[in-house]
Formats: C-alpha cells, sequence, structure tokens
C-alpha cells in the first residue's frame, strides 16, 4: 500500500482559483484594513467612515489582483517559490500605484508622488502578510495531515457499509441460497472497490456503478418495497469526485426512509448541471407522509458529518452538502440531501 505522500512547505502558496482562497483573501485584507482605520483615527467616531473611505480604494484592487492570479496560476505553479514570492508582491504593489495614480490623474487622490509609492509599499505589505498567513496555514495543515484525515473518515465508513451489507445476504441464506451466493459474489467485488486508496478521487460513473451494486444487495433483502428511479443524463463522463462519497446517502435513504415503510417507496437519485458546477440529489420518503410506515430510530448523521468534511477537504468551499425536508411535486414529504460540486478535471 502506497504510504502517504508528504509535500514539503516548497511550494505553501494557494490555489488562486479556489473560491475559499479568494474568501479568505478578501476577508483578510478587510480586516486589515479596518484595524489600519481603527489605528489612524484619531477618534473613534471617524473609524468606520474611514474604513468605507480606503475599501473604495482596496475592493477594486482585490478584485483585479484575484483576477490575474487566477488566470496566471497554473503558471505560478511552476515558478519557484521565491519567483513566484517576487511576482504577486510585485503584482500588488504595481496595481497599486497605478490605481492611486489613476486617482491622481482624476483629481480625486493626492498629486505627489510620494503617495503612489506609499501605496505602492503598503499594497505590497498587505499581499506579504497574506502571503505569510498562507504559508503558515500550509505548514499548520500539511497534506500528509489532510490525507491521513481522509484515511480515517472513509475508514469509519466503511464497516458501516460492510454490516449492513452482510446482514442483507445473511437474511437470504436459509430462504434463498442461490441468490445469497450471488449476492456474496457480489459483496466480494464491491469490497475490492472500497479497499482502494481514499486519498484520490475516482470517476463519478465508479461511484454509481458501486451505488448501483449495494441497491442490487438491498432488493434481494427488500424486494419490491425499493424503488430505485436514476436520472444520471447530466453526468459529466470525466469528473472525478471522493471516494465513497454517494454511498454512504444511498445506505441512509434505504435505511431510514425506505425500510421502515409498510408500502413500497421509491429512492430517486438525481443529477444536473448548472454552469461549473453539478448537483448531485438524493430524495427518500419521510414516515408520516402519504405511505404510512412503521417506527424507526432517526439516524446518527454521522455519515452526512463525515461526507461534508471530506468534501471540504478535497475541495475547500468550493463544494457544499445541504439536507433537510422537502415537499415533492405531488405533495408528499420527502427527505433530500443535496451535494453540489466543481466540475474540476
Amino acid at each position: 500500500m502506497a504510504s502517504i505522500r508528504q509535500n514539503p512547505a516548497a511550494r505553501p502558496w494557494p490555489n488562486f482559483r479556489n473560491l475559499g482562497v479568494m474568501l479568505r483573501v478578501l476577508l483578510g485584507a478587510n480586516l486589515l484594513a479596518l484595524a489600519a482605520a481603527l489605528v489612524a483615527s484619531e477618534e473613534l467616531v471617524d473609524w468606520l467612515p474611514r474604513y468605507f473611505v480606503w475599501a473604495m480604494w482596496v475592493q477594486p484592487l482585490l478584485f483585479f489582483n484575484l483576477a490575474v492570479l487566477a488566470a496566471v496560476a497554473p503558471l505560478l505553479r511552476r515558478l519557484s517559490f521565491a519567483v513566484a514570492t517576487v511576482v504577486m508582491l510585485a503584482l500588488a504593489a504595481g496595481s497599486a500605484a497605478l490605481w492611486q495614480d489613476f486617482w491622481r490623474f482624476m483629481a480625486y487622490a493626492d498629486g505627489d508622488a510620494g503617495h503612489v509609492a506609499r501605496s505602492a509599499l503598503l499594497a505590497a505589505a498587505l499581499a506579504g502578510a497574506l502571503l505569510f498567513y498562507f504559508v503558515l496555514r500550509a505548514r499548520a495543515f500539511p497534506p500528509a495531515l489532510a490525507e491521513a484525515r481522509l484515511q480515517a473518515l472513509t475508514a469509519r465508513i466503511r464497516p458501516h457499509f460492510l454490516f449492513n451489507s452482510l446482514n442483507a445476504v445473511l437474511s437470504l441464506i436459509r430462504s434463498e441460497p442461490r441468490r445469497a451466493e450471488t449476492a456474496l459474489e457480489e459483496l466480494a467485488e464491491l469490497m475490492r472497490a472500497l479497499l482502494r486508496d481514499a486519498r484520490e478521487l475516482r470517476p463519478l460513473a465508479d461511484e454509481i456503478a458501486l451505488c448501483r451494486q449495494y441497491l442490487d444487495l438491498e432488493k434481494l433483502r427488500l424486494g419490491e418495497r425499493l424503488r430505485v428511479e436514476w436520472d444520471v443524463a447530466a453526468v459529466p463522463a470525466d469528473l472525478r469526485v471522493p471516494p465513497l462519497m454517494l454511498q454512504p446517502l444511498v445506505e441512509n435513504a434505504v435505511y431510514h426512509g425506505i425500510e421502515p415503510l409498510a408500502v413500497p417507496g421509491t429512492l430517486r437519485i438525481r443529477f444536473s448541471r448548472h454552469g461549473d458546477e453539478l448537483a448531485i440529489e438524493l430524495f427518500n420518503p419521510l414516515l408520516g407522509g402519504s405511505t404510512g410506515g412503521g417506527e424507526h430510530h432517526s439516524g446518527s448523521r454521522m455519515a452526512l458529518a463525515n461526507i461534508r468534511e471530506r468534501l471540504a477537504l478535497h475541495y475547500d468551499l468550493e463544494a457544499r452538502l445541504d439536507a433537510g425536508e422537502h415537499v415533492a411535486a405531488d405533495g408528499t414529504r420527502e427527505y433530500r440531501v443535496r451535494i453540489v460540486l466543481p466540475c474540476r478535471q
């Protein structure tokens, strides 16, 4: 088994195309501007007005620099740490000097060259402070730590999946031994898939195939009580996702939504593409609706918390997971889990 790859802090700068990185830069820069306005104000009442004046100057610079850094992100990753740092500091200083000079030309700012130089130095200092933050963050959360966390989170899912699948097979051993034998063969195939490296993204098509195999096992146990509707027309053929992202959610939907019902229930799995994002939605019936059903204890929500954390480790703030009650088009109550992923190759 491959060891966890160490990635030394030779490239600690962030991916400027990541939404989480952009938000951290915007928040960090504005907090520093807020603190600077507080220090520069003689009276406390002047603090916020001064900050708003500075913010009018800072925000366009931030958006411009983020746009440029996002555009040249692949080039930055090919440069050495020192060269990339100089490039980023020079970009901040140069853009600030040009912006200050533009304001001076429009007669909205002081006209001497000293103010232009001071603006460039302040912008470079701000950029240096933010880069220093990302360097510290990279050292505090190295890739090895994230990968170890991913392994631990995935390991918590696997036994739960195995025990539920074995229970489905055990229910058939005496009544339908041939079907139980087939189910064990399918379970062996599933276990081989589960033993793959949890740190690597895998094709979404493989995740869908894994869910289909699991649902085939559950149909052996539940029979006609379990109905499944797939809508996979919008699935990108080459999109890669974290392993075991869908199967625990499907398992939860069967266990908490289908199994307690006294009548057949439908599990719906839908994929939809919206620009550069892929939405994955799972719907299962809720007890107390028109279908009725028996008692069943509520879930611990461990799977939701687990997958939400793994999405954060892989995608930062670019992916999200929401879950809650949903009313279907026919008025019936459902439980919906919705995952939004970036369509990243």
